[in-house]
């Protein structure tokens, strides 16, 4: 694969984890900062660029787009010919079942309050109460998936724990207390071990 762009923010979990993907996979990018805060996915030629006006946003060196962080994640993968994709029909089904629920369930309550709360401003009594009871139910779904695996890809890191750990380790800044979660705090470590990248802070964003 010849070099990408990928236009992410580093405050983006979504964002984030195009870019660990590829980093795990070896793959040559140029990373292009886009501030979600300052507008910068709502300008005329962002929006040319993804009429959706989201990020991550991978340019191919043919030009051609791809938008959403899971589809890249898989399109990344399947290009590299990387093990993170099951060869096995129903082990694959799986693996993109985890994806789907990071989408619809784990990131629409644990990012959605991470970001209302820290860069929007937000507090706990503005904020809509379902969201801590919805993302804390996803934490303890984990919890209990960890108790008997150590990932969730499988026996070993797959895409799943790319996508799942990028705003589970950011969930303290939304008001969730990963503590009440040890398999899943162990977990943060392994990945974050096996992903080269270090432990999550509010300074390091």
């Amino acid at each position: 694969m010849q070099r990408i762009k990928i236009y992410g923010s580093g405050i983006s979990g979504n964002c984030l984890k195009v870019k660990w993907t590829a980093d795990l996979l070896g793959i040559s990018y140029d990373w292009i900062e886009t501030d979600i805060l300052k507008g910068e996915t709502r300008t005329e030629a962002f929006l040319a660029l993804s009429p959706a006006g989201q990020i991550p946003v991978v340019v191919l060196d043919d030009g051609r787009v791809l938008e959403q962080s899971c589809a890249i994640m898989l399109y990344l993968a399947e290009q590299a010919g990387s093990d993170l994709i099951p060869t096995d029909a129903y082990e694959k089904a799986k693996m993109t079942g985890w994806l789907f629920w990071e989408q619809n369930f784990h990131e629409s309550s644990i990012a959605v309050r991470r970001f209302r709360k820290r860069f929007a401003g937000l507090s706990d009594e503005e904020l809509d109460p379902s969201l801590l009871s919805r993302g804390n139910t996803s934490l303890q779904l984990m919890e209990d998936h960890l108790t008997d695996h150590p990932f969730f890809g499988g026996s070993k890191l797959g895409l799943p724990d790319i996508a799942l750990v990028a705003y589970t380790r950011m969930a303290g800044d939304g008001g969730y207390t990963l503590n009440d979660y040890p398999h899943v705090v162990k977990w943060i470590a392994s990945v974050q071990a096996a992903l080269g990248i270090p432990p999550y802070s509010e300074e390091s964003i």
